[in-house]
């Protein structure tokens, strides 16, 4: 795409014809391409009337392809399909990597409460780190908060985002940490030719409604290290040890369940087929988009640690300060480009820590007060709405667009003249 002249005319927001008279439009991914494929699979397992996946034989069940197909596309030994989401998976896998009472887990203050949730889940204290110029972990500050308690980090590939893997798998090494990646938002992304999900101790994602792909609920552990596997399955089912006779189980404990169904796993294997195309599709819509917009002096975009493995589902590109952030958004909006801010719910609280009320406030709902009793969690942990100064900055200085793969061309050029048309007014 060649750089674009700068769109000139009265703003809509004071009155001017707008950019797109029909605002753009947004599509979840995943949900959006549930078609024929995906019914008659979940019919097919509906006449086989073997929904529970241990009926079935692992060249039969849909659970069992599912995993495989994960353990072929990231490269990891084990996979384990998750029945009832990314919360589970990451709670799944922090008990695989024998997380639990009296651990701190450090993660970013932006990511959805899921994340931290985990953590109290399993009696582990959330430790929240700031996030720099690409709206993912810091690594500075990451190893500013390890303390003789910590047991684990938590990077979240937060909107598709790759995190600085490198340095954060340097910081674990050096202090012998486990890591747990969070893939929850960037299912398919890559580093450095690696997949999401396969350069730390374990990785989590999840097949939620609103997902790159979708089975409705669900989700995914991966990792290389048999024993954590191992406890990931446990942990999943109460009963694994009893439908898998066959294994040399590792001594079994209590688990939940978590297990994933015939009918999840199976709109999710035709989802999974879908994966790449509609990764690629976001991609080429960013990239038009980024080259649009990249000469504009008072527009500073995203920092992708590596463009080439960024899932390209969302644009996110920063103001000078937060009150013109805000003008910016309402402008574009206005132009016909929906957009979100911290301000305005479309970046939306439960991503950022200062509004995850039961963690700020230490609320528990086990009667001792876990995971912060101080019987059992010999930490300080402290927690304020400010205690993470620069990623309120970073993000008060945010506006984030929502990419699809069902943009066209025009869309995408639309995107570029409104923004450009706003920038320079």
């Amino acid at each position: 795409m060649k750089r674009q002249q700068s769109f000139s005319g009265k703003l809509a927001v004071h009155g001017g014809v707008p950019v797109r008279k029909t605002p753009v439009p947004s599509f979840p991914h995943g949900t959006s391409e549930i078609g024929e494929r995906e019914i008659r699979a979940v019919v097919k397992v509906l006449r086989r009337k073997t929904i529970f996946r241990f009926l079935n034989q692992p060249e039969v069940s849909e659970s069992a392809r599912l995993e495989a197909a994960y353990r072929k596309y990231t490269g990891c030994k084990h996979a384990l399909a998750i029945g009832s989401g990314g919360t589970t998976a990451l709670v799944s896998a922090l008990v695989g990597l024998g997380v639990g009472a009296g651990d701190e887990v450090i993660l970013p203050g932006y990511t959805y409460i899921a994340t931290a949730a985990a953590c109290i889940v399993v009696n582990a204290v959330p430790v929240i780190c700031e996030v720099d110029h690409s709206l993912t972990m810091d690594p500075r500050d990451l190893e500013k908060k390890i303390t003789r308690h910590t047991r684990a980090i938590i990077p979240v590939h937060m909107r598709g985002t790759p995190c600085r893997m490198r340095k954060i798998l340097a910081v674990a090494r050096r202090h012998k940490l486990k890591v747990l990646e969070d893939v929850a938002q960037a299912n398919g992304g890559s580093y450095r030719g690696a997949k999401l999900g396969a350069l730390g101790d374990a990785g989590a994602f999840s097949f939620q409604h609103y997902k790159i792909i979708t089975s409705g609920e669900g989700g995914m552990v991966i990792t290389n290290d048999k024993t954590v596997y191992q406890r990931a399955c446990l942990a999943h089912d109460s009963a694994m040890v009893f439908w898998s006779r066959g294994e040399n189980w590792l001594r079994p404990f209590a688990g939940e369940n978590y297990r994933m169904c015939e009918l999840r796993a199976a709109l999710g294997l035709v989802q999974f087929g879908r994966l790449d195309w509609i990764l690629n599709r976001c991609r080429a819509v960013k990239r038009r988009i980024v080259e649009g917009i990249g000469d504009l002096p008072h527009i500073r975009l995203q920092d992708v640690p590596d463009p080439d493995g960024d899932c390209g589902i969302s644009l996110v590109f920063y103001l000078p300060d937060s009150k013109r952030a805000q003008t910016f958004s309402e402008a574009l909006k206005r132009e016909g480009v929906p957009n979100g801010t911290m301000f305005n719910q479309g970046i939306p609280d439960r991503h950022i820590y200062c509004h995850w009320e039961y963690v700020m406030n230490k609320w528990s709902r086990d009667r001792l007060g876990l995971p912060w009793n101080r019987a059992i969690y010999k930490g300080n942990v402290r927690y304020s709405r400010d205690m993470c100064p620069n990623t309120l900055h970073w993000l008060g200085r945010a506006i984030a667009l929502h990419l699809h793969q069902r943009l066209t061309v025009r869309d995408a050029d639309d995107i570029v003249r409104a923004i450009r048309k706003v920038a320079v007014a």
